[in-house]
């Protein structure tokens, strides 16, 4: 498990990581239902973490935030169910 994924399930309950790159991260329920992603970059001040869902309409994917920890990326996955 990466510092990420274990910083992640430390903090965020109720939510399966499952590694799809070196850098992101799909978001699951316990139910197995897809919440988002979350995509590590790289920036002047340190990593930032974007929580990101799939637009089917436009079919791409959008951003929803930028964060400093993995852990609030995913809190805004749950929160904007």
């Amino acid at each position: 498990m990466s510092f990420i994924e274990s910083e992640i399930a430390s903090g965020a309950r109720g939510v399966v990581l499952r590694r799809v790159s070196p850098r992101r991260w799909r978001v699951l329920d316990r139910a197995g239902r897809v919440l988002g992603h979350v995509r590590a970059e790289d920036a002047p001040r340190g990593t930032r973490f974007h929580a990101e869902r799939f637009d089917l309409a436009a079919a791409r994917m959008r951003e929803l935030g930028a964060f400093w920890t993995a852990r609030e990326a995913v809190e805004c996955l749950r929160y904007l169910r």
